[in-house]
C-alpha cells in the first residue's frame, strides 16, 4: 500500500466517525469535569463582615482534597486574608487546595486582641458561611493564634465544625510573649508606673501592634466605618503561657494534660482534632524574617522551637508531626513561599491534612 492509500484509508468515513465520536465524548467529559471542578474548587475571601467575595476557581481537580465539608482558614497574630487583592496570608496555599476539589473560605479577625474576642468574630463568619454555603459544618485550619480561635469555635459552638486543624498554634502559649510581657510590666514597674500602667516605650509599641492591625484591616479590603477592634496588650497576653493555662481550663477539649505531653483525644463531642508544626529558625538564608525569628527564638532556652512557638506548645489531638523543618512564617509559607529547600513544600503538608480529612469522611 502506497503512503497516499494509506493516508486516504484513515480518513475514510468507516474509519475516523468512531474516532470523531471517541474525541466528542472525550470534550464532553471534560466540560463536565470542568463544570464539576469549577463547582468544587472555588475561594472565597471573607473579610468582609457581611458575606464572602469570590476570590478565584480551578477547573481542573484531582479530587484530592475534595472534602466533605468547606475548608475555613484562620490566620494568627497579625493577619489578614488577601492584602490589597495580591498576597494571601496562607501564601498560594487556598490555591493548592482549591486545585485538588476544595471549597476554601479565608476569614478575617482582629489582627491584634485575645483569642475569646477573635474566636466570637470567628465563630459569626463561620454561620454566614454555613449558611452561604449550604455546609452544615466546616473543617477549621487554624495558623498560629487562629488554632485556639478554632477550638473557641468548636467548643461553643460544636454543631458548625466537623475538625480542627491548629498548625503552628501556641496551645499552651509562647515563651515568646512571656518575655515580651515581663520587659513590658519590668521596664514600666521601674520608671515608677503603677500595675496595669505602661511607660512611654511600652505605650508606643502597644499602639504601634494597634495601627499594624487597622493596616491590616484596610488590606484586606476592610472599610474605615467597619475597621475591627485592636488591643496590643490583650493580644500579647493571649498568647502567654499564663493566658492559655486559663484558656485551657475553659476549653480542654483534645489538649494534653502537661505541657510536652501527647493529647490523649483526638476527638471530643464529634469534632476531630488534629495538629502539626515545626522547628528552626533559619530555613532559607534568603528570606530576611529568618534572622528574625532566630532572634526571638532564643526566649525559649533551648526548647524545640519555630521561632515563636515551641513543639511543646504546638500539639492538639492528632498531632501529625512537630518537627518539620519549618519556622513559623513558613508553615504558613511565608515569606512569598521562601521555605526550606529539600524539605516537604507547606503546600504539600496542607494538601495531606486535607486529604487526611477527606479519608475521614470530613
Amino acid at each position: 500500500m502506497t503512503r497516499k492509500t494509506s493516508l486516504r484509508a484513515v480518513f475514510t468515513p468507516s474509519a475516523f466517525l468512531p474516532s470523531l465520536g471517541a474525541i466528542g465524548a472525550g470534550v464532553i467529559l471534560m466540560a463536565l469535569q470542568t463544570t464539576s471542578a469549577q463547582a468544587a474548587g472555588q475561594y472565597y475571601n471573607c473579610a468582609n463582615p457581611t458575606g464572602c467575595k469570590l476570590v478565584s476557581s480551578k477547573y481542573f481537580t484531582s479530587k484530592h482534597t475534595d472534602t466533605k465539608y468547606p475548608v475555613v482558614m484562620a490566620h494568627g497574630l497579625g493577619g489578614f486574608t488577601k492584602a490589597f487583592g495580591l498576597v494571601d496570608y496562607f501564601y498560594g496555599i487556598p490555591e493548592s487546595l482549591m486545585s485538588g476539589g476544595s471549597q476554601v473560605y479565608t476569614t478575617k479577625t482582629s489582627s491584634v486582641n485575645n483569642s475569646e474576642f477573635r474566636g466570637e468574630q470567628l465563630l459569626q463568619q463561620v454561620k454566614t458561611i454555613s449558611a452561604i454555603s449550604g455546609s452544615p459544618k466546616v473543617n477549621l485550619l487554624g495558623h498560629s493564634q487562629g488554632g485556639i480561635d478554632s477550638r473557641y469555635v468548636a467548643a461553643v459552638e460544636p454543631k458548625y465544625v466537623a475538625s480542627v486543624t491548629a498548625i503552628s498554634s501556641p496551645e499552651q502559649g509562647s515563651k515568646m510573649s512571656d518575655w515580651v510581657i515581663k520587659q513590658v510590666v519590668e521596664g514600666s514597674a521601674n520608671d515608677g508606673y503603677g500595675e496595669g500602667e505602661f511607660n512611654v516605650g511600652s505605650q508606643i509599641a502597644l499602639g504601634f501592634f494597634k495601627l499594624v492591625g487597622g493596616f491590616m484591616d484596610v488590606s484586606a479590603g476592610i472599610s474605615l466605618k467597619e475597621l475591627q477592634e485592636q488591643d496590643g496588650w490583650n493580644a500579647l497576653e493571649a498568647l502567654s503561657t499564663d493566658y492559655a493555662a486559663k484558656f485551657n481550663v475553659k476549653f480542654p477539649a483534645a489538649m494534653p494534660t502537661s505541657y510536652c505531653g501527647q493529647p490523649a483525644d483526638t476527638e471530643v463531642n464529634g469534632i476531630k482534632y488534629y495538629s502539626f508544626s515545626g522547628i528552626g529558625q533559619i530555613t532559607n538564608g534568603l528570606d530576611p524574617s529568618d534572622y528574625l525569628l532566630a532572634l526571638t527564638g532564643t526566649t525559649f532556652n533551648g526548647d524545640p522551637n519555630d521561632g515563636l512557638v515551641s513543639a511543646c506548645s504546638s500539639r492538639l489531638g492528632y498531632v501529625v508531626r512537630d518537627d518539620y523543618r519549618m519556622n513559623h512564617l513558613d508553615s504558613a509559607n511565608q515569606v512569598l513561599g521562601l521555605t526550606a529547600w529539600g524539605q516537604p513544600d507547606p503546600k504539600t503538608l496542607y494538601r495531606d491534612q486535607v486529604n487526611r480529612l477527606k479519608k475521614a469522611n470530613l
